[in-house]
């Protein structure tokens, strides 16, 4: 395991499956893994020659384009860090980002990023394009200083040491913390990714996510490669649900993994425009936020096939835990599943391991488990002790072994001393049949200093309102949890990934009552 790198994994399909489908741009053109392979190497040449040197860091920021996969791979090749970052960024974001960072290159498109090149050029970065026009043609690298020496990348051996993806914390509660996350930590995880979804050269997905975030970089694309399966992306370079399903039968596709949001958008265009025919999936898997058992519920009803939800998480490489295949055992609504090739406890505040249905923090260690937070030693005093890797979630384990998470510690709405699980809330609010999307969060409150508050999207052609979200509550939750506020809106704020972040919302919806009397969350 200790000898185990990403790049050889890769190397190694590669030379086991060379005439197979490794990667498909939809409608454009098709790669195999042996020209997958020629490219990554040809392109790594590349870099060599435009002066990257091992421990460099390379930003990277495009759509979910074949250039991007590329030169991600072409950049941990030649033993320098990507930084892959999201193409609709501020200038003050990617200054920010590519700073804290610390690139010596950003690349992007032929088209460019106006945002990103002006903070490069702010910060003295120098800045490339790549392009690729076909399928038969050579990576076109804007960077050249010497003339590519196409043995020079055969010299280079990677480590499982070597710091080859840096990505940020999503920073549910405080600033973004950068997490440097090693050749060793993306082989494990992406073979963790493989085993308990049994990913073979048999199997094809259609990316859905981003692929600067760490959910569709290590479980659609990188554990797809580890795999021999075959991978497609969008002509649009991003998630469109007028082409997905179109694009899942003309590719064949197995499975695809998603966030709940876009299940949800999945799910409500299933009910107002649905396909004549569905593809045949072995799974739908769900990650990066809690998804409601009724909407799990109504995604098996439509597509029959079954939804596995997992746990995951930047530090982590991406997986902990899953819901298994059925031939493995029960998928559990509600559960995030069983630890997947790596240790996982639940601990109190000091550091003893807790018994079945009795809740604390969700701890681990692994193999896929970051060393630590980059200039951070504060951080990485809270996150790493008693020998474990601390994930500020609250969860227990079922007597089945089974993960049911209960919220982020920080995100419990603490009312009058009643600690209240804003998942559950949520739950609730989602298995009535009129609300499409629903959150829950804490306010401040002079009485109980802290009282819940919920934001719902109606269904459409729904008129639901107020009073019924509240009687509904009312029968399905202890008096405690039932929301004091509904707010009834078009929109929820979301991160670029998906995630709706219960501060953000509090936030948002506080300002519109009164922006005089609401004093800012603290971050």
């Amino acid at each position: 395991m200790e000898s185990l790198t990403l790049t050889g994994l890769l190397k190694q399909v590669a030379g086991e499956f060379p005439s197979r489908r490794a990667l498909s741009v939809s409608g454009k053109f098709d790669l195999t893994y042996a020209r997958l392979h020629q490219l990554v190497e040809g392109a790594a040449s590349l870099l060599l020659a435009g002066g990257v040197k091992a421990g460099d860091v390379v930003a990277l920021t495009f759509p979910n384009t074949v250039e991007f996969v590329i030169m991600f791979l072409a950049v941990i090749r030649v033993r320098a860090t990507a930084v892959p970052l999201n193409s609709a960024y501020t200038a003050d974001e990617f200054e920010f980002y590519l700073s804290d960072s610390e690139s010596k290159l950003l690349l992007t498109s032929q088209e460019g990023n106006e945002a990103a090149q002006a903070a490069a050029s702010k910060l003295k970065i120098t800045h490339a394009t790549a392009s690729l026009t076909e399928a038969e043609a050579e990576v076109k690298l804007s960077l050249i200083h010497s003339e590519p020496d196409p043995h020079s990348v055969a010299k280079l051996v990677n480590e499982p040491s070597d710091a080859a993806l840096f990505l940020h914390t999503s920073g549910t509660t405080s600033r973004p913390k950068g997490v440097p996350l090693s050749q060793l930590n993306l082989a494990s995880s992406v073979q963790n990714i493989k085993s308990v979804y049994k990913l073979t050269e048999s199997d094809s997905t259609v990316i859905v996510l981003p692929l600067f975030h760490v959910h569709g970089l290590l479980a659609g694309l990188l554990s797809s490669l580890g795999a021999g399966a075959a991978v497609t992306l969008p002509a649009a370079g991003r998630f469109s649900a007028s082409t997905f399903w179109s694009d899942m039968l003309k590719y064949n596709a197995t499975w695809y993994t998603a966030v709940p949001t876009i299940h949800q958008i999945v799910l409500d265009r299933h009910l107002s425009k649905p396909e004549p025919v569905y593809p045949k999936l072995r799974f739908i898997r769900s990650c990066s936020a809690s998804l409601a058992p009724a909407i799990l519920a109504r995604l098996e009803e439509a597509f029959g096939a079954p939804v596995l939800e997992a746990y995951a998480m930047t530090e982590a490489t991406h997986l902990m835990a899953s819901n298994p295949l059925p031939e493995n055992g029960p998928h559990k609504p509600g559960s995030v599943g069983r630890p997947v090739g790596q240790e996982m406890a639940i601990l109190d505040e000091n550091g003893a391991q807790q018994e079945a249905n009795v809740s604390g923090e969700v701890c681990l260690r692994g193999p896929n488990v970051t060393k630590g937070y980059k200039n951070n030693p504060e951080a990485n005093k809270s996150a790493f002790q008693f020998g474990w890797f601390h994930t500020g979630d609250l969860g227990f384990f079922d007597p089945d072994g089974y993960l049911h998470l209960v919220g982020r510690i920080k995100e419990l709405i603490n009312r009058g001393g009643e600690k209240i699980s804003p998942i559950e809330v949520d739950a609730v609010l989602l298995s009535h049949p009129d609300i499409a999307q629903a959150v829950a969060f804490g306010v401040p409150d002079d009485k109980y200093g802290e009282e819940i508050n919920c934001a719902i999207i109606p269904r459409e052609g729904s008129e639901i309102e107020e009073a019924e979200v509240t009687r509904f509550c009312k029968k399905n939750l202890a008096a405690f949890k039932v929301p004091k506020k509904v707010f009834i809106t078009d929109s929820l704020p979301k991160t670029a990934t998906g995630k709706i972040q219960r501060r953000i919302v509090a936030e948002h919806f506080l300002a519109q009552i009164s922006t005089a009397k609401v004093p800012k969350f603290g971050a």
